[in-house]
């Protein structure tokens, strides 16, 4: 908020106006760099081998990218993978409690047959990868029908982005019986779960990474490539 206080053509020259605010100078010109254009192809290659191998680790994809001619370490690959978001699904322990806010519903859907409009809807966080970075992109689709109900871009990961997309959807098409999402913090966040029952939607969380239950045809990579965004 300080930064923005700056003024460019004011009668006080940037450096006093720096030192009214007690910020460094040299932060006012410094521009932030996105990824390089190495490391964005490096992230569409990670991207698609995490698609058909997501339990790869960061030790397998460098093994993998070196093998495709990449000079890459695990560093490097660990950094990107971080960045983008991709944890390699395997068991692991759990060592730490679930936050008090951050409480996690039973899965609904097992047996069930879902035929019709309304009936379950799902969401889902993805990134776009762009020339010198990438968005986030938060997806809120209709089971049955594969249907896109609406969708936000974020330059973050906050919940907000979120709840904007889910108010849209509720005003353009009603509410769903249940709705169904994995894990992630965004989900599971005081904010989005109370939207869901202001609207009398029953909650169901699949487990993290799967908001999408084995068995449908409906995969999280095809909805990343955007073959059901229309």
């Amino acid at each position: 908020m300080r930064r923005d206080m700056i003024e460019r053509g004011n009668k006080l020259s940037i450096t006093r106006q720096c030192r009214l605010l007690k910020l460094n100078r040299s932060g006012i010109y410094h521009q932030p760099q996105g990824e390089s254009i190495q490391n964005l192809a490096l992230m569409r290659v990670i991207d698609q081998q995490f698609l058909e191998t997501p339990f790869f680790g960061a030790g397998q994809m460098t093994w993998h990218l070196q093998r495709l001619g990449h000079r890459v370490n695990i560093k490097r690959v660990r950094r990107l993978m971080r960045l983008m978001g991709l944890m390699p699904i395997y068991q692991k322990p759990n060592t730490s409690a679930p936050h008090p806010e951050h409480k996690r519903y039973p899965y609904l859907l097992t047996g069930m047959n879902i035929t019709r409009a309304n009936q379950v809807w799902c969401a889902d966080i993805t990134y776009i990868p762009l020339t010198r970075g990438f968005l986030y992109l938060v997806a809120i689709m209709d089971w049955a029908s594969r249907h896109v109900l609406a969708w936000r871009l974020s330059n973050t990961m906050d919940v907000g982005f979120c709840v904007d997309a889910l108010d849209e959807a509720l005003e353009r098409y009603g509410s769903p019986g249940i709705f169904n999402t994995d894990q992630g913090s965004q989900f599971t966040s005081w904010a989005w779960t109370d939207r869901l029952k202001e609207a009398g939607v029953r909650i169901s969380m699949d487990g993290k990474g799967r908001f999408i239950a084995p068995g449908n045809n409906i995969s999280e990579g095809a909805l990343r490539r955007g073959q059901y965004i229309y």
